[in-house]
């Protein structure tokens, strides 16, 4: 655990001041702990539990931060009862959900609940994980039994109160719909909340049969649908704040080149312009920013400016190039992934009755999420104040702490609704903000004192961005005439996410990066091995939506896929074939079989020219399979209907789940398109905005039904997995189509 600690110490992080992300005490070592479960929460692993150091005694029971039932919930005197969402919500619904499941136990009237967010104070750290984290698909996850229990939490001192006043037993009292009431006598929440806070918060409390629910478990429209259809919800990037100005920044087009000279004659001549500073940026680059009174002005201005870049010494990517290295790179076996996950004895490849030898190649990806980049900075002698939708905003307050010079307590991080994240707004350098509080340092040491509103456009966020890394697989598989697996050798060349990173030190094991091998093998019986080389690229990476799944669900599906086929075997019934008995086997069976059962599939004549695709693959704990129905039609891809069945447990609200999946899949649509890649020429992104990057239209979404497997189990995530499964399913659908197997994304159908 040492190691994280000598990793944040490098960056001049202190751990005593961020641990928990407020005063709280906590020692280095539980930080250790917590922050293991954050970090594999986002990347590889389900987090582990909350730990608390040996020499300091555990909280009771309600006492922690995260169970303090009024850092969560206030109920106004009209009975307007706000929950706060200790995540942030970029679009997956968790606000709602966690304010149904509060709501449940609180007995509340859910047409008066509304939803708000936390901050970077302890209470609102993922209770699992134990820091402040949105990622990973664990927000219901982790805190399904914390938000259960703050609303009875809640309710019980809300019963204790009307008993006090009442001078009656709390036994006799029961609460309903937002009111207490013994007899004929009634009390609102409203009445009573401020008493009620006063009451002791109880150590145990009695949790609902999930046979009387009301709320958890019924599709429910989310709290900001209205405002998000008709354009008041307000984003990160709406942020206004008296007297704010707004900077654009003028990054160099090499990453970590700096700026070797400048002139902004003619950028200050420009109405509007305040001041033309050079700020230092991400990964030791330094630029120009541009403050202006508005976004406009800033961007004229940006665009007015005269600059001469040095990026001497810098490497300079080249995806053509890197092409070539990795796959020379693939030709030798790499860093072993880890043996107790990867067994295989691949000499008997060479006596295997068939073969498959081929590669797969997948290319940088931007997030491209729908609001770009924006952070509000509030800087003061005594305190900053920052405006951004944060995904770790403990960790951005420590953070900014060091770089602004404040203490952690000095810094308030106001949590915003995001368009959109996929895991952009959560990097471990914390990068955007930073690059926001040195724009603001740089106007005070100008003379001057204002918020300040950084803002991305669309070609910073392309070209300025973190990526999913380029990837290529190499598989030499051998299989007998049954389809048996008698080896198969995998070897993956990919940059590492994680390294460089605080998280290095336990996540990478043996040199590799659990992120490049997720969702590898499993949950498949077969022998296989897998090694990684990790090329040094002068390009930052980064997760990006179910991260590692992102291309080993597609190779994984649509080989076993091809080996089916091949040895005259029902896809459906060979991937049966491959599941152990055992619980895990058993809810991959469940998702595939109401995908089979739901769609039709092998039973119902499809329209002449389309075929069946058929994918499945667990990430994040839940398991998604996709039944696509395609076919191409001069020379290009048509989709007809799509069933998706999903196995995440207990399921909280099925209309989140319904629209996760089925905006997973539009996401991952976008990955199979022409030109959907970024690619690199001398070190600079060479795609700019939309028309170089295309983003599936409307018209392009296909009709998609979603399936919930019922579960009683404690409920699992949903932001991520219903991506990795549907382009393999459309590939081997198209496959079928035109008898040539797609091994690269975007599809080359040409």
């Amino acid at each position: 655990m040492m190691y994280l600690e000598k990793a944040l110490a490098k960056q001049g992080i202190d751990l005593d001041a961020i641990a928990l992300g407020s005063k709280q005490n906590a020692s280095r070592r539980s930080f250790m702990k917590m922050s293991l479960g954050g970090a594999a929460g986002i990347a590889v692993v389900p987090s582990l539990s909350f730990a608390q150091d040996a020499k300091t005694p555990a909280p009771k029971p309600g006492q922690k931060p995260t169970e303090q039932p009024a850092a969560f919930v206030t109920i106004s005197k009209d009975g307007t009862t706000t929950i706060l969402c200790n995540r942030m919500d970029m679009g997956q619904g968790i606000e709602t959900a966690l304010a149904m499941i509060c709501a449940e136990e609180l007995e509340a009237d859910w047409s008066k609940v509304k939803t708000a967010f936390g901050n970077q104070k302890g209470n609102y750290v993922d209770p699992a994980a134990g820091m402040h984290l949105t990622g990973g698909s664990n927000s219901v996850k982790n805190s399904y039994t914390q938000y259960r229990e703050l609303g009875a939490r809640t309710k019980a001192m809300l019963v204790a109160a009307a008993a006090k006043q009442w001078k009656v037993d709390a036994a006799s009292l029961k609460a309903e719909n937002g009111f207490i009431v013994s007899g004929s006598r009634r009390a609102s929440y409203g009445e009573l909340f401020d008493a009620a806070m006063k009451e002791p918060i109880p150590e145990a409390v009695a949790l609902k049969d999930p046979k009387t629910f009301k709320i958890i478990g019924k599709p429910t429209g989310l709290k900001v649908s209205r405002a998000k259809s008709t354009g008041m919800q307000p984003y990160g990037i709406d942020v206004k704040l008296p007297g704010m100005l707004t900077a654009v920044v003028m990054r160099p087009p090499v990453f970590g080149g700096k700026v070797k000279s400048f002139d902004a004659a003619a950028a200050m001549k420009i109405k509007g312009v305040r001041a033309v500073l050079p700020v230092d940026l991400d990964r030791g680059a330094k630029g120009i920013a541009v403050i202006a009174d508005g976004y406009w002005p800033a961007k004229m201005g940006r665009d007015a400016v005269k600059v001469e870049w040095d990026d001497a010494g810098l490497g300079k990517a080249d995806t053509a190039a890197m092409l070539t290295q990795y796959r020379e790179l693939a030709k030798s076996p790499g860093r072993q992934a880890p043996a107790d996950r990867f067994k295989a004895d691949v000499s008997i490849l060479a006596s295997a009755p068939n073969k498959i030898s081929t590669e797969f190649v997948f290319p940088y990806l931007n997030h491209a999420q729908m609001e770009p980049l924006a952070c509000t900075v509030d800087l003061k002698a005594n305190e900053c104040h920052v405006y951004t939708a944060s995904q770790m905003p403990g960790v951005d307050a420590a953070t900014l702490a060091q770089v602004t010079g404040l203490k952690p307590e000095q810094i308030n991080i106001h949590v915003q609704m995001a368009g959109g994240g996929f895991g952009r707004r959560a990097v471990p350098t914390c990068e955007y903000l930073v690059e926001a509080a040195n724009v603001a340092k740089s106007y005070i040491a100008s003379g001057k004192r204002a918020p300040i509103k950084v803002v991305h456009s669309r070609e910073d966020d392309l070209k300025a961005g973190y990526y999913r890394p380029f990837t290529l697989h190499r598989a030499e598989i051998g299989y007998d005439n049954e389809g048996k697996i008698v080896a198969w050798d995998h070897r993956i060349v990919s940059q590492s996410i994680l390294k460089g990173s605080p998280f290095e030190a336990f996540l990478v094991k043996d040199g590799v990066d659990g992120t490049t091998t997720e969702g590898m093998k499993e949950p498949y019986a077969i022998p296989m091995r897998v090694t990684v080389h990790h090329p040094e690229v002068n390009v930052p990476t980064l997760w990006w939506r179910s991260v590692g799944s992102t291309h080993t669900a597609f190779v994984m599906e649509t080989l076993l896929d091809e080996i089916a086929v091949a040895t005259k075997k029902d896809p459906v019934a060979y991937r049966m074939s491959l599941l152990a008995d055992d619980a895990r086997g058993k809810r991959h069976k469940e998702a595939l079989q109401l995908a089979v059962d739901k769609s039709g599939y092998g039973k119902k004549q499809l329209a002449s020219g389309m075929h069946w695709g058929v994918a499945m693959h667990e990430s994040f704990e839940s398991v998604v399979a996709f039944i696509v129905e395609a076919g191409m039609k001069e020379g290009k891809p048509v989709i007809g209907e799509v069933t998706a069945s999903v196995h995440c447990n207990f399921c909280v609200n099925p209309r989140t789940v319904e629209t996760q999946v089925q905006g997973s899949a539009l996401m991952a649509l976008a990955t199979t398109m022409e030109n959907h890649a970024i690619t690199f020429k001398d070190g600079v992104v060479q795609q700019n905005n939309f028309h170089d990057f295309p983003m599936p239209r409307i018209t392009d979404m296909p009709k998609i039904a979603v399936h919930i497997v019922p579960s009683n189990d404690p409920p699992k995530g949903i932001g991520e997995p219903g991506l990795p499964p549907f382009a393999p399913a459309l590939a081997n659908a198209l496959r079928r189509a035109t008898g040539k197997p797609l091994r690269e994304m975007p599809f080359k159908l040409a």
